[in-house]
C-alpha cells in the first residue's frame, strides 16, 4: 500500500511531467510552424517584383504578401524624410532613412532606403544619395505594427525619431495628408546608390529557430524528473522493506 508521502510525491511527479511533456510537445508544433513559415517567406522573397500599383488595387494583405518583392516608380520628398533607430549589418547603430515616395495620382508610400551611422543622420552630409527625380524601386513589401512592441520606446515624431514602425505616425512626423499614404512600407532592397548612403539591403530575412532545442530541453526535463522521482520513490520503498 502506497503511503500518503509517496502518494503526494507520485502526484507532483505526475503533474510535472504533464507540464514538461506538454511545453515539450507545443514547441514541437512550433517547430512546424516555423519551418512552414520560413519556407514560404524564403519562396516569396525569390519570386519575381510585382508592381505595387496591382497589388494595392487588389488589396493589401499581411498574410499573403509579407516580404513579397514590388516595383514602384515616383519620386522621393526628400524634406520629409524620418529615422528609424537599427544595429546594421556590420553592428554598428544608426537610423535607417524612411522618405516619402510620391507616385502618380498624389498616393504616397513610405519607403525604407537604408542605413546611415549616426554622424550622417543630417541629409546635408550626404547630399549625393538625395536622387532627383522618377525612381523606380525595388523593395520588400512591409506590413508594420499598429501598436507599441513590449519594451520598446516612445516614437519621438516631433523629432522624426522612431523606434518601432507605425505608418501613421511617420505619415504625420512627414507633414503630408495621412489618408494618401499607403498601410505598408516598403524595404529597399540593395542598390548602387551615389554616394554610398543609404545603403539598402537592411530586411532581416534570417528567421531565429531554436523549437527544437526547446522541445530537446523541456522533453530531457521530463525524463530527469521521471529518473531522480523514480530512483527517490525506489530508495524509499526499499528503505522501508528493510526496516
Amino acid at each position: 500500500m502506497i503511503n500518503r508521502s509517496n502518494l503526494i510525491l507520485l502526484t507532483c511527479m505526475a503533474l510535472g511531467l504533464a507540464v514538461l511533456i506538454s511545453l515539450g510537445t507545443w514547441q514541437v508544433k512550433r517547430l512546424h510552424w516555423k519551418e512552414a513559415l520560413i519556407e514560404t517567406i524564403d519562396q516569396r522573397i525569390a519570386s519575381d517584383p510585382k508592381r505595387l500599383s496591382e497589388l494595392s488595387k487588389s488589396g493589401l494583405e499581411k498574410d499573403t504578401q509579407e516580404y513579397q518583392p514590388v516595383s514602384v516608380t515616383g519620386e522621393f520628398d526628400h524634406s520629409s524624410e524620418v529615422y528609424f533607430f537599427t544595429t546594421g549589418k556590420g553592428g554598428a547603430s544608426g537610423w535607417n532613412v524612411h522618405t516619402p515616395l510620391l507616385m502618380d495620382g498624389g498616393t504616397r508610400v513610405i519607403v525604407n532606403r537604408g542605413f546611415v551611422p549616426f554622424d550622417l543622420k543630417n541629409p546635408d552630409k550626404r547630399p549625393q544619395g538625395l536622387v532627383e527625380g522618377p525612381q523606380r524601386v525595388e523593395a520588400l513589401l512591409r506590413f508594420p505594427l499598429n501598436e507599441r512592441p513590449l519594451g520598446s520606446l516612445d516614437n519621438s515624431p516631433e523629432t522624426k525619431e522612431f523606434y518601432w514602425r507605425n505608418v501613421s505616425e511617420m505619415a504625420s512626423a512627414m507633414k503630408g495628408e495621412t489618408e494618401k499614404y499607403l498601410p505598408v512600407i516598403l524595404d529597399q532592397l540593395e542598390a548602387e546608390i551615389p554616394g554610398m548612403w543609404p545603403k539598402g539591403g537592411t530586411t532581416i530575412t534570417d528567421f531565429p529557430n531554436n523549437h527544437l532545442q526547446y522541445a530537446v530541453t523541456w522533453y530531457g526535463l521530463a525524463l530527469t524528473l521521471l529518473g531522480v522521482g523514480g530512483y527517490f520513490l525506489f530508495s524509499r520503498r526499499r528503505a522501508e522493506n528493510d526496516e
